[in-house]
């Protein structure tokens, strides 16, 4: 039988995130370090940086649209901005790690935590690019076996390994409830390709209980409520840089590929999928805002903000259209960079203090260190949709998609405004608990402020990144039409 390689040249992006577990492999073989010694591969980091640079080099050029192994992978230009907006928050991520990884108890880890970031990314991609159910899955879990022990790899410091025993076990879950879902639906249809599925699917009570199965599962993955109780834990146990990959990139990435599914696949049944988004998106926004509110620990503070982030994510998804796509792609990049500045302040200081997370020991930090709470103040003002950052432009597009599905929807409009309305409100709540930050660095008096210390040149490069990008994502239009031209293609 002759197999045709050149398949692989649609898979450009794939192929160099191999290409690089490769290389980073060889060079970990090579110059492997024993637990305690001192750290003498101050070029790892740096090389790993630069090789993800050039892979995003790579995403930002592959926009062809391409299938390959019968159809079941595909791509296109929105589905390469796409990764290429996981690829950027995966940098982020990785310069943000030097720090931590010059530690003598996770240096000779280095390796281990540079492949299995590069392996979930990888598997991130497959799950995007998948047109099929079964490379769906298998993407999936591609990515979330290897952020098990991502999140477990500080196993033996801030109660890691449990936050890795949480996540495995609800990833577990939650991947069987979606295959049970995606039983139910390959039964009714005979395929598992999406255009075929869409093609044969109509409204009837087992597509329905597949669809809401499948959603299920999917959205254990992004931790919308009520499928977020393993959040807060993972959150605070896992190791701070494992956190902000975890809360950005993977949740990006889930996001994008419902937004694939639920428009391709279940397009006969928007109806039925955009009230059950309705009801989620209202939980997971309200729950959300009103349990950030009662956190003292900020690593659970910023998981229960990720739980409302990911329901303003999925409200771009209603809208069902190009403009959807849009929204949620511009969404996702401004989230990464305002909360990758933030988990990045938050590794640095616990690098220099401790382990210390606490929100109160944060109190007076501006007296000690007033760029570092600057910073801070202006990732959390992004978040919260504060003018003139570029979370407000993220959240003004989101909006602006739901409004035009509720202008041109008959049977749901209502209900959409409705949910628009509820969203603006919880803005007003989110503004506020981001403030109890803003406030405790500026106000709250402290008689043993966090000591003045220097952040490492990694942390300052990483903030830079992130602050350049909160500034000006927004007001530079190229970013936003970059999107939209992929989009509408």
């Amino acid at each position: 039988m002759n197999i045709d390689y050149s398949q692989f040249l649609n898979m450009i992006p794939e192929v160099t995130l191999v290409t690089m577990l490769v290389i980073v492999f060889i060079a970990d073989f090579l110059t492997a370090q024993k637990p305690g010694e001192a750290n003498t591969r101050g070029w790892f980091n740096p090389l790993v940086c630069v090789l993800m640079a050039a892979h995003l080099i790579v995403n930002i050029g592959s926009t062809e649209a391409a299938q390959s192994f019968g159809g079941m992978y595909m791509t296109n230009s929105a589905v390469g901005v796409i990764k290429s907006i996981l690829a950027f928050g995966t940098l982020i991520v990785l310069i943000q790690s030097r720090e931590w990884m010059q530690r003598p108890d996770t240096s000779f880890k280095e390796g281990e935590f540079y492949m299995l970031t590069l392996s979930t990314l990888l598997g991130m991609n497959m799950m995007i690019s998948a047109n099929h159910f079964l490379l769906f899955f298998l993407g999936l879990e591609m990515a979330s076996v290897p952020m098990a022990c991502l999140v477990a790899l500080d196993k033996y410091r801030h109660h890691s390994a449990e936050a890795g025993a949480k996540f495995i076990l609800t990833a577990t879950f939650s991947s069987g409830v979606m295959l049970y879902g995606i039983s139910f639906l390959y039964a009714m249809t005979g395929t598992l390709y999406f255009d075929d599925m869409a093609a044969k699917l109509s409204a009837s009570p087992m597509t329905i209980i597949g669809m809401v199965f499948f959603f299920s599962g999917l959205g254990f993955k992004i931790s919308l409520v009520p499928f977020h109780f393993w959040t807060a834990d993972s959150y605070q146990g896992a190791p701070t840089t494992v956190t902000g990959y975890l809360s950005v990139v993977s949740k990006g990435a889930a996001a994008f590929a419902l937004c694939a599914i639920l428009m391709k696949v279940f397009v006969s049944m928007t109806e039925y999928w955009q009230y059950m988004l309705y009801v989620v998106i209202v939980l997971s926004i309200t729950i959300a805002n009103l349990f950030a509110i009662r956190q003292t620990d900020l690593k659970r503070f910023m998981a229960f903000s990720s739980i409302s982030q990911a329901g303003y994510i999925v409200l771009a998804i209603v809208g069902n259209s190009a403009m959807s796509t849009t929204a949620l792609s511009f969404y996702v990049l401004i989230y990464v960079v305002a909360n990758m500045s933030i988990f990045s302040i938050i590794s640095s200081v616990e690098e220099h203090n401790n382990g210390t997370v606490e929100i109160d020991s944060y109190n007076g930090l501006y007296q000690t260190n007033p760029r570092l709470a600057f910073l801070m103040t202006v990732a959390l003002f992004s978040l919260g949709g504060i003018p003139p950052f570029a979370g407000m432009f993220s959240k003004f597009f989101v909006f602006m998609a739901a409004v035009q599905h509720a202008e041109i929807s008959t049977t749901v409009g209502a209900w959409a405004y409705a949910v628009l309305f509820i969203a603006l409100l919880n803005t007003v709540i989110s503004l506020y608990y981001y403030l109890l930050i803003v406030k405790a660095m500026y106000i709250k008096p402290n008689e043993h402020p966090l000591p003045t210390f220097e952040s490492s040149l990694s942390t300052k490069l990483a903030l830079a990144v992130c602050t350049t990008g909160i500034f000006l994502f927004g007001v530079v239009s190229a970013v936003y039409e970059w999107i939209a031209t992929a989009s509408a293609m």
